[in-house]
């Protein structure tokens, strides 16, 4: 029987950081980026695939693009969250604007939250995460222990 309910996972001093923007916030995002570039370049830079392609054109950073958001980026970056590849998500969302990809977008804010992945949906939080003294070096955090919670299910069902 697994007894811990808590694991303790440790995000190094180099960030995973995944990068994607809405439509009408992407001039936004790369705007964000250029102002940060110092802090950003000593990270590794992922993100959705014309969000990731602008960036890279825009300020010269090389981000590794995934699929567009609405092709199934999303997806895939919530996947590397699952795998403890993406530590951290700067994602400037349009909240005025429907956007045909919502589900993903829900599942893909769900995961992070699951996996207690810092998400940032706006600018004012994104300053807030990126200056952190958290972002240069190691940090420690408590995720649910998952091998635990599908014995339980397991033993139950």
């Amino acid at each position: 029987m697994i007894k811990d309910e808590y694991i303790t996972l440790t995000i190094g001093a180099t960030k995973s950081v995944a990068l994607i923007a809405h439509d009408n916030k992407k001039q936004e995002l790369i705007d964000w980026c250029l102002e940060h570039q110092a802090i950003l370049l000593r990270h590794n830079l992922c993100g959705t695939g014309t969000t990731a392609r602008m960036i890279t054109d825009k300020t010269g950073m090389r981000v590794k693009g995934y699929n567009s958001g609405p092709l199934g980026g999303d997806q895939q970056i919530g996947a590397k969250i699952v795998e403890g590849r993406i530590d951290l998500v700067i994602f400037f969302s349009d909240p005025l604007t429907a956007q045909p990809h919502d589900p993903d977008v829900k599942a893909l804010l769900r995961i992070a939250q699951v996996y207690d992945v810092p998400i940032a949906t706006n600018k004012a939080t994104a300053d807030f995460m990126i200056t952190s003294p958290h972002m240069d070096k190691p940090y420690d955090h408590e995720v649910l222990n998952f091998d635990r919670t599908v014995e339980n299910r397991a033993s139950v069902l």
